[in-house]
């Protein structure tokens, strides 16, 4: 089958792999859409290593063409949503942790272009299918759809790490696509003030559609300066980091009130350390917690998704600006992605 693939290091292109097999409890899925992701251009450039041949991608909506025998939920012919995350949901680490997210190690739950081939190709492998893959109803787009499998799921768990909670004030730092669905999730859960740091004019108006109350832009002043001005100097309630290098904790504990919370949902590259203010910080006993995680998976949580936006709760499609026709068109939409032009949110690529 065809698939695009890291080459190594900063190296993609187009290769032939064998069709993957589906174990007793698997599936094969086809893609009838997919998404480039600004992590694909971080593993392409090495942050999680050097890879050869992996095939790319984890973020798809597609329709499954074969099942393991012991699968009983799901179906072929199915048009079905994909996680990003695939949890092992017979192992230890889920029944210790109840994270699936790293059920057979840290981060293992990740799997798609990381562990194994990702989505960018003529068919996928997908682990304990019944468990991680959600049927797509009809009445749903294929853009929303494929929105749900990263950005939607990952954007409200930054919502979930801060503990977000109604009247709270909170400040997104980075208002790209998984930011501005934290913004949207924050205002699900009833946050009061809703800060987005941004700068790209398409980015500020889309974080107003989702429920952004306030905008500070970052390359005309101090974020730490405009948001301690507009909380009276107590700070936010809630920080969700998003996006920025290994600096932005500085800005995100100096912002947080005594006793709030960071949700990092941001995937850092680059240093080996992250620092943190120690002052800012209360010299460690601030009460400013620190909370990093990566979304979960599964189909649960898809369906749940799937929910909010079949009750017009959240439109997920308004993240899509640039929509390509076409298997081949794969490359070109990840370039899109690694330039990021002042108009784009986020690229999708439709096969069917």
């Amino acid at each position: 089958m065809k698939a695009f693939a890291m080459l190594g290091i900063g190296s993609v292109g187009w290769i032939e792999k064998e069709k993957p097999v589906a174990g007793p409890y698997d599936a094969i899925v086809k893609p009838i859409a997919f998404a480039p992701c600004t992590s694909d251009i971080h593993t392409i450039e090495g942050a999680i290593g050097d890879r050869k041949n992996l095939v790319l991608g984890h973020e798809s909506v597609g329709e499954v063409v074969e099942v393991g025998s012991e699968v009983k939920y799901i179906k072929p012919g199915d048009r079905v949503v994909v996680p990003a995350i695939t949890p092992d949901w017979r192992s230890v680490e889920l029944q210790d942790t109840g994270l699936g997210q790293h059920s057979g190690g840290m981060l293992a739950g990740w799997k798609f272009s990381n562990i194994k081939d990702g989505v960018f190709s003529e068919y996928f492998h997908v682990n304990d299918g019944d468990m991680n893959l959600a049927v797509l109803p009809d009445g749903i787009t294929l853009e929303a759809a494929v929105m749900l499998t990263d950005m939607v799921t990952t954007g409200f768990h930054g919502v979930e790490l801060a503990n977000v909670e109604y009247g709270d004030t909170v400040v997104v730092l980075g208002i790209g696509p998984v930011g501005l669905m934290s913004v949207a999730g924050a205002q699900l859960m009833g946050a009061g003030r809703i800060v987005g740091v941004g700068s790209r004019p398409a980015l500020i108006e889309a974080a107003k559609f989702y429920g952004a109350t306030d905008i500070v832009n970052y390359r005309e002043r101090s974020v730490v300066d405009r948001v301690l001005e507009m909380t009276n100097n107590r700070g936010a309630d809630k920080v969700i980091v998003a996006g920025g290098n290994c600096d932005i904790l500085i800005d995100a504990v100096k912002i947080l009130k005594a006793g709030g919370a960071i949700g990092n949902i941001n995937y850092f590259g680059g240093d080996e350390f992250i620092p943190i203010p120690r002052e800012a910080w209360g010299v460690g006993m601030g009460h400013k917690a620190i909370n990093g995680g990566l979304t979960p998976g599964g189909r649960v949580r898809m369906e749940r998704l799937i929910e909010l936006v079949k009750y017009s709760r959240l439109d997920p499609g308004k993240l899509v600006t640039h929509v390509f026709y076409g298997f081949d068109k794969i490359e070109e939409a990840l370039q899109l992605m690694k330039e990021k032009p002042a108009d784009l949110i986020k690229p999708v690529v439709l096969i069917d």
